[in-house]
This record gives C-alpha cells, structure tokens and sequence, in this order.
C-alpha cells in the first residue's frame, strides 16, 4: 500500500477525497488545510505521495514542495486543482510536483494519477502536457536543467541516454505516437483505447520504442521525449 497525506483547505473535500480513494491500494496517513500544518504533517507521516491542492488559504501548494525539501526520503507530489492555467501548472512542476490533474477528473482517473506519482511516474491532465512544455521548453535544452526538479525526471533515476537521430527515424508512425503517449501520461489501456489495438499491441510497442531507443523503462521514454521536444 502506497502511504498518502492529502492537503487541501476544505475539510468536506478532504473528505470526499478519502472516501475515493482506493482502500486497497492507499493508507491516508496524514490530512493538512495550510502550508504549515502541511510541511509539519509530511515530514513526520513521511508518505510516499501527495495529493495537493495548488491554492491554500494560507499560500500556495508549490510553498508546500518547497518546505519539505532536503528531506530524507522525499515524498511525491500530485496537484489537484481546479485551475488549470499555464501559470499554476508550470510553477507548481517546477517547484517539484511529480504531476498536475484537475479537479474534474474522474475517481478512477485520480487513483490511477496518484498510484502513478507514488511510483515515480511524471502524470498530468492530457491537456495541461503542452502548459508542461511550453513552460520548460526554454530550459530544456537538450537536457532537463540541474535547476528543475520534476519526479518523473530527477528523482525517477533514470539513465536515458541521448541518441542519435537514426535511431528515433527507424521508429515506426505508431511507435511514436505511442511514444508521445507514454510522454503524457497515458497508460496501455488508455494508449489502446486512442488508437483502436490491443493493450497486448501498444506493449509490444513500447519494447520496440525501448529497443530502438536504448532506454530502459518509461520513465526513460518520458525523459527522452521531454529532451526532444517530440510530445
């Protein structure tokens, strides 16, 4: 079980959130309104993830991140907001946020996010990824800057290697949509559901794109796409 600490300043949606999440996959350790009882609360429940919300009465979920660094085993962060603006989004990833969904998402939706940030995943809305891009697109530059901490990028240690342009020419159209699909967030099923095939399909897929590639998991696929610009 994933251990979860959720910060938000509605007790009623606090709530509602624990009442959704999945009882088998998730223990709520911990629940803060502020960024203070959030800093306080994290760093003595040590959860593996995050479920925050992007605006506190008190200041912003990005203040949150910020107050929990240099902690031993770091915790992964997953907003959750109503907004959805280029701002929110790029300056709550940049201070540290494995990902960014909305509060529109479905109660599947968000258990599947928050299992995916625990694990170290990079997960967002599918159309907040171009907000993600746009914002880092400047600082990217081939490789993800030492000044940006994205989970899904820092802290997965991947080990993608850079590679040549031969190599992403000899993927297959498909392999690259799937790739870009991997990017965003998608899982199989959903990646299946888009394109009309088999989970079986879109996994066979995604060996090819690792071959070819040489990269090893899709935190590598993500990270290599992010440096190329390709998603």
């Amino acid at each position: 079980m994933y251990r979860i600490v959720i910060v938000d300043d509605h007790d009623m949606f606090r709530a509602g959130l624990k009442a959704m999440l999945d009882a088998e996959v998730f223990e709520v350790v911990g629940e803060a309104d502020s960024v203070e009882t959030a800093i306080t609360c994290i760093k003595s429940a040590v959860p593996d993830a995050v479920l925050l919300d992007v605006h506190l009465l008190t200041g912003k979920g990005a203040d949150v991140i910020i107050g929990t660094n240099g902690m031993d085993k770091q915790p992964n962060f997953l907003a959750l907001s109503v907004s959805d603006s280029p701002e929110d989004v790029v300056s709550t990833i940049r201070a540290g946020a494995s990902g960014y969904i909305t509060k529109t998402a479905s109660v599947e939706e968000i258990n599947r996010a928050l299992q995916q940030a625990a694990e170290g995943y990079a997960v967002f809305s599918p159309k907040l990824a171009g907000f993600v891009l746009s914002g880092f697109h400047s600082a990217l530059d081939g490789k993800v800057s030492d000044s940006i901490s994205i989970t899904g990028f820092a802290k997965s240690d991947a080990r993608a290697q850079d590679v040549s342009d031969e190599n992403y020419n000899s993927l297959t159209r498909r392999e690259r949509e799937v790739l870009r699909y991997i990017a965003r967030g998608y899982t199989y099923k959903e990646i299946a559901k888009e394109l009309f095939v088999s989970v079986k399909t879109v996994e066979s897929h995604v060996s090819s794109v690792l071959r070819k590639l040489q990269l090893t998991n899709r935190n590598d696929i993500t990270s290599y796409a992010y440096r190329r610009g390709v998603v």
